[in-house]
């Protein structure tokens, strides 16, 4: 680890090793699929594809995390630790947090900023993080991370032990509220959940070598010119504080009333008191989730029109809930008219039907998975009228009761059921 610690890495190293890394596991991939028949190129491009997606979404992660491990480890053994270990921390942190909240957004279907009173489709879940408690999350955050500059970034001859741990307490309150994060989303369901788990273990492990180096740090330090407050609170309290064994208890007390008074000077941004357990209970479909919202309206994503029936009221104007496929359905006139002329193409011209239906579930589905946007549903729903009205012209003459028949549509129902 010494020899490892001397060396003056690039930050380019563990990214060839993770991409290497991934090109192995695509070229296991590429044994159990079979290549028969595949010429090298498209060879040779899966496997910089695969280099890159697993080396950097599944390999890179765990590759910074036993560096951070490493050098937690070295600072335990008071080893002297170079200066890209700093930027490593920032780097490891950094990207623990961005790669968990994409999991969640596009794995874990969270919509952030929706909250437990809206109604959601189809898998989609409810923000992990009630949004009128949001900047409390962001503010402890900051704090955290501005500790991290503190103690790191400032030379400890210029700090008073005081203000030293300080900085470790707001680091304290970063790493908890990681570890409150990793509780909410991480239910061990299936086995790429275990990545989430890598935030809150890196800001432990960066947390407790800071602590031990700057303990370290100071034992090594001459005291015999240190500047000593005139308070006599602030004296006591450097005395006290005057042996650096004390630091990682005393952070630990101080860090609750900072808490206290970031959320005492929150309060007069609006803030909640209780924001800071609301964050996480106010929410549904999560581990520390205390509402329960409404069941999520089923959307049949391989149809345009339907897909259109999710945009906004004021546009596609929604009649009522249908049944499709055995799934509730948000249902308007437009989608209703689509779903009767194409009753009455399959009864009156089977063959074309099919043809029609086919084609449609070819282009359909592609287009329709790529609406997820209100503002596109919108347009799709604006760009079909004139079909609307077209299918509209032929049902109204091959039809004797035409309204009847589209105000049927989706209710599982024929008009034979009515005249009885």
């Amino acid at each position: 680890m010494t020899r490892l610690l001397r060396l003056q890495l690039p930050i380019l190293t563990p990214v060839m090793i993770s991409f290497l890394l991934g090109v192995l596991l695509g070229i296991v991939w590429l044994i159990q699929l079979g290549t028969s028949g595949e010429s090298l190129m498209a060879l040779l491009s899966f496997l910089i594809f695969t280099g890159i997606a697993f080396g950097m979404l599944l390999v890179y992660p765990i590759i910074l995390t036993v560096m951070e491990w490493g050098v937690f480890v070295a600072a335990v053994k008071k080893e002297s630790l170079p200066l890209w270990t700093k930027g490593q921390d920032c780097l490891t942190v950094g990207l623990a947090i961005v790669y968990s909240s994409l999991y969640v957004g596009v794995v874990g279907n969270a919509m952030f900023g929706t909250d437990w009173e809206e109604t959601l489709s189809n898998a989609a879940k409810h923000t992990p993080i009630y949004s009128q408690s949001m900047t409390t999350v962001c503010v402890i955050a900051l704090i955290g991370i501005v500790g991290y500059f503190l103690v790191n970034f400032i030379p400890i001859e210029k700090m008073s032990p005081l203000l030293l741990v300080l900085g470790m307490s707001a680091m304290y309150l970063g790493t908890l509220e990681s570890i409150v994060w990793c509780m909410q989303v991480c239910s061990m369901k299936i086995w790429s959940e275990a990545y989430l788990i890598l935030l809150p273990v890196n800001c432990l492990i960066i947390t407790a070598k800071t602590v031990c180096c700057k303990m370290t740090e100071w034992k090594n330090m001459s005291h015999e010119n240190i500047n000593v407050s005139k308070n006599m609170f602030l004296k006591k309290c450097n005395q006290v504080l005057a042996k650096s064994e004390y630091w990682p208890l005393a952070a630990f007390l101080v860090m609750w009333p900072l808490l206290g008074i970031m959320i005492a000077v929150l309060m007069l941004f609006g803030q909640a008191p209780d924001s800071v357990i609301k964050a996480w209970t106010e929410t549904s479909d999560w581990n520390l989730s205390q509402r329960v919202s409404l069941q999520n309206i089923y959307y049949d994503e391989h149809y345009l029109c339907t897909v259109a029936a999710g945009g906004h009221e004021k546009v596609v104007k929604p009649l009522r809930l249908g049944v499709r496929h055995g799934h509730e359905v948000i249902v308007n006139r437009q989608l209703c008219v689509a779903n009767a002329f194409e009753q009455i193409l399959e009864e009156r011209t089977p063959r074309f039907h099919r043809v029609v239906r086919s084609f449609y579930d070819t282009y359909g589905f592609p287009v329709a998975k790529l609406i997820r946007s209100k503002y596109v549903a919108d347009f799709i729903y604006i760009w079909m009228k004139p079909l609307e009205w077209m299918f509209l012209f032929v049902i109204y003459i091959c039809d004797v009761h035409p309204e009847n028949r589209i105000a049927l549509q989706y209710t599982g129902k024929t008009e034979k059921d009515f005249a009885k």
